[in-house]
């Protein structure tokens, strides 16, 4: 039985090399198919958080905090947080209203989160993304506040400039040198003794105390990055203050008297700030 072999090579022509398989469909990278589930697992979690802190310092100063539904007198907490902590912010029992209009704290904790993770992602070297997390944990309920009753509680400005400070420190000890934490405790100090300057010359027509302790966390998470930034963030929140005013008076809205609470638009200056320092 004559054996054959491998078929001889033809003179110039080469061996064709052999062929890889082609990658099956299975065996290729997958991307996540839903890249956003952590950012709403994680708003889901702390939004209930945020809207309880709101209702309990939503109140006058000097009154206790609140502790259920105005309508009906039921208690809100988290050992039952839905539907009164929930985006919809309903009572459980009679339906009406608990705290903030639906859906806007969780529509904070979204956008406060997004900058979170851009700064981590695509921000400068020195980036401290857990000193904004923490700050904006304490902010979104002050600003809901302030928004609500015109007071920012010092239970919720203190410990939000007490934990950045620290949290900025703490990210300089690695670092080669101190020069950013001592820029941004020269400039939250700084802040707040300006607003609080105001307050003292101007009485109710300048800054209240309170923005003066939000300006605490406000200067020295703004001086982190540089004075351009902190800059920025300022007139940013002014001109945002002066084009709601404007708007509202062309409303017939408010009037020249009317006084707005400043809270919300130093949140919105510091966060336009630190996006652009991305």
């Amino acid at each position: 039985m004559p054996l054959t072999g491998p078929p001889a090579a033809v003179p110039g022509q080469e061996n064709p090399p052999d062929r890889l398989p082609a990658p099956s469909p299975s065996s290729a990278p997958r991307r996540p198919a839903r890249p956003w589930l952590p950012a709403v697992l994680a708003t889901v979690a702390v939004s209930p958080l945020l809207r309880l802190a709101v209702l309990r310092h939503a109140v006058p100063s000097g009154t206790a905090s609140r502790t259920g539904c105005d309508a009906c007198g039921a208690p809100v907490g988290l050992t039952r947080p839905w539907p009164a902590l929930g985006p919809v912010g309903l009572c459980g029992r009679c339906r009406a209203r608990v705290g903030p209009p639906p859906g806007t704290v969780e529509l904070a904790a979204i956008v406060g989160l997004a900058t979170v993770v851009l700064l981590a992602l695509a921000g400068p070297p020195g980036a401290a993304p857990p000193a904004l997390a923490w700050w904006l944990g304490w902010t979104v309920p002050a600003v809901f506040v302030d928004l609500a009753v015109h007071r920012l509680p010092d239970r919720l400005t203190l410990p939000a400039a007490a934990g950045t400070w620290l949290l900025l420190g703490a990210a300089v000890l690695g670092g080669p040198e101190p020069g950013p934490w001592l820029r941004a405790v020269t400039a939250g100090a700084g802040l707040a003794v300006l607003f609080a300057g105001s307050t003292l010359l101007l009485g109710r027509r300048g800054f209240g105390l309170g923005d003066a302790k939000l300006a605490l966390s406000v200067g020295a998470l703004l001086g982190w990055y540089g004075w351009p930034f902190l800059l920025f963030g300022l007139l940013l929140a002014f001109g945002l203050s002066a084009l709601v005013s404007l708007g509202l008076l062309a409303a017939r809205r408010a009037r020249w008297s009317t006084h707005l609470p400043f809270g919300p638009f130093l949140l919105l200056g510091t966060l336009g700030a630190l996006l652009l320092a991305t």
